[in-house]
């Protein structure tokens, strides 16, 4: 099953449109995890600790944080680098495609660009 962890810096608005469109989903908000201020290492280090996919528009540090994390620890539940400027909607319904219709084990240590370019 597919677990997501918002970063800091994600929209929540995302966060509560997967949720009410879908209330199984398990996408924990960085607000609930008390993301605020973590450096990018640790937010990747709880993602991977309680087996979420972090869900970021950190476009700028995370995809280096990522590499480094892989090097260090060999696994993660992967990355999603979610643009800043698709409609919300649209970023809604990827992610709840990509969890009604795949599994968890196919993000594991990728870094993925949502939406697709």
């Amino acid at each position: 099953m597919i677990r997501f962890l918002a970063d800091a810096d994600f929209n929540h608005a995302i966060v509560k449109g997967c949720r009410c469109h879908e209330p199984a989903l398990d996408f924990m908000s960085a607000n609930e995890a008390s993301l605020e201020g973590v450096p990018d290492p640790e937010v990747l280090a709880l993602a991977a600790t309680q087996n979420r996919i972090l869900v970021t528009h950190d476009r700028q540090t995370m995809p280096h944080h990522f590499g480094e994390f892989l090097m260090r620890r060999g696994s993660s539940p992967g990355v999603f680098l979610v643009s800043q400027y698709a409609p919300i909607g649209e970023v809604i319904e990827e992610l709840l495609l990509i969890w009604a219709a795949s599994d968890a084990d196919e993000w594991k240590n990728r870094i993925v660009n949502i939406p697709a370019p």
